[in-house]
């Protein structure tokens, strides 16, 4: 049976003890046979941790050979000592591999202002190398090293082709809490077998996370740790990509963070309901995000939303404060198929129907149309209910 992972890669994963539960990984590994080109998108907060600081020197790049990522501790706003103890874990894995520390690129996620736990992640990290394969157990395997309150793990795969020869992309990601896109809240690795240099890494990298991973929220809160990383091991073949072959791999790029990202959303810690937000007729991108944004984050929207209230005021009015100029009277708002208000005023509709219609649907699809131009744009959000007031509440304690 053929493997779904891309030629080029091993992974892995093992429990070393950052986690309390002893049946679920918190160390995942991704070893390159070969020197393989990398891209990052990272966080925009001013607060990064050091795993942060480390891969942004480190890429793009096309000489990486090994992804290490720790979950349980964020190794964030842990000074000096944070940064030798990121630097000591690439350069374990650097001598596993027989390269640089140089390298080796670094994640973290989990509690912020711990030092990690070193004399455990050194016995683990002897072990999870050990452990590496190319199947799809041990991809799994890696996925689940990455997870920190995530119900389960968050993978997608798609297939294409290049110059005629066949590509496989495989992602994963982490995510549920604190999360609030600019890049996005997250943790994830994109592998495949294309050839790739490192400019159209980062290009390609770019474009796809402002429609994917920087769609998406939670709670409004944008972490430390934010990392996606785009690794490319050529093995593939492809040969040089043309301009309009490049555009036709971002594409299955772009499907595949799209999958990965509403998968947030989607286990939003305590969620119920996935919130499309779909808007139409907008001047701009800009504006479009902008209103989409708005909507996303206001708590007595997700609040309605987990109620199955169609409280189109709550909607429109987040809208309005959104700071973008549009027709008010142009707008129309429609929830899950079914008109609420337009021009200036709500409709008659039935609102059992439509409350009916929320509960029933784990999806739930806003839509808002504008009169003030053609752009076209999508949003995704959770819902908000008591379990996210009370795990968050707890979470340290």
């Amino acid at each position: 049976m053929t493997s779904p992972i891309p030629a080029g890669f091993r992974l892995g994963g093992f429990h070393c003890g950052l986690k309390r539960n002893p049946n679920k990984e918190d160390l995942s590994l991704i070893v390159c046979d070969e020197d393989t080109v990398a891209a990052g998108v990272y966080t925009t907060n001013l607060v990064v941790a050091a795993p942060v600081v480390w891969d942004r020197a480190r890429t793009p790049s096309d000489k990486i050979r090994a992804v290490i990522t720790n979950s349980g501790n964020a190794n964030a706003c842990t000074g000096e000592q944070g940064d030798k103890d990121n630097a000591e874990m690439a350069g374990i894995v650097a001598k596993q591999v027989g390269v640089s520390a140089d390298q080796v690129l670094t994640m973290s996620t989990g509690i912020i202002g711990h030092h990690l736990p070193m004399e455990k992640i050194r016995a683990g990290l002897d072990e999870v190398f050990q452990r590496l394969g190319t199947d799809e157990s041990h991809f799994d395997a890696a996925a689940r090293g990455i997870m920190t309150t995530d119900k389960g793990k968050k993978v997608a795969s798609r297939q294409c082709e290049v110059n005629g020869k066949p590509v496989k992309l495989v992602g994963m990601c982490k995510g549920a809490g604190m999360i609030a896109p600019n890049m996005a809240t997250m943790l994830s690795v994109v592998l495949t077998d294309a050839q790739l240099s490192p400019e159209q890494a980062k290009e390609i990298l770019s474009e796809v996370t402002d429609n994917t991973f920087n769609c998406i929220t939670v709670d409004g809160h944008r972490s430390t740790n934010d990392t996606l990383l785009l690794l490319a091991s050529g093995k593939a073949e492809t040969g040089e990509i043309s301009a309009a072959a490049l555009e036709g791999f971002k594409a299955e790029l772009q499907q595949l963070c799209e999958d990965l990202a509403k998968q947030i959303p989607a286990d939003g810690e305590g969620s119920t309901h996935l919130i499309e937000i779909n808007i139409e007729g907008c001047a701009n991108r800009e504006d479009a995000f902008r209103i989409a944004k708005t909507v996303a984050d206001s708590a007595l929207v997700k609040c309605a939303i987990t109620g199955g209230d169609p409280n189109w005021g709550r909607i429109v009015s987040a809208a309005g404060y959104s700071g973008v100029q549009f027709d008010p009277m142009g707008l129309e708002l429609r929830v899950n198929g079914h008109l609420l208000y337009k021009e200036g005023t709500p409709v008659k509709f039935d609102e059992k129907t439509v409350s009916q219609s929320i509960k029933e649907s784990f999806e739930t699809d806003v839509n808002l149309r504008f009169t003030d131009g053609d752009t076209k744009f999508r949003y995704w959000s959770s819902d908000l209910t008591v379990e996210y007031v009370k795990f968050n509440s707890e979470y340290r304690t």
